[in-house]
């Protein structure tokens, strides 16, 4: 991948949406929720003020509606400000 986030960006692969309920009911498409959580695949330098925290490989929990989805060779990928990770898993 040749994406590199500039300062304090990072660029996640969100995690695959449920298919099914821990009780074993299938979710159907018009139901599923955005997922929350997804790999860190690339992380910017930081800013001279704040050092980045996560790094490559790092599973995180964000925002719901956090960052932007950029579309790359088919495959769906966010790219949002640190600060909008809310931890690290």
């Amino acid at each position: 991948m040749n994406i590199k986030p500039l300062a304090d960006r990072v660029l996640i692969k969100p995690a695959e949406a449920e298919q099914k309920t821990a009780s074993g009911i299938i979710i159907p498409d018009t139901a599923k929720e955005k997922p929350q959580r997804g790999t860190v695949v690339a992380v910017g330098k930081g800013t001279k003020d704040h050092e980045m925290t996560v790094k490559e490989g790092d599973v995180v929990l964000y925002g719901k509606y956090s960052g932007t989805e950029i579309d790359v060779e088919g495959t769906k990928y966010l790219i949002m400000k640190e600060s909008d990770i809310f931890a690290i898993i």
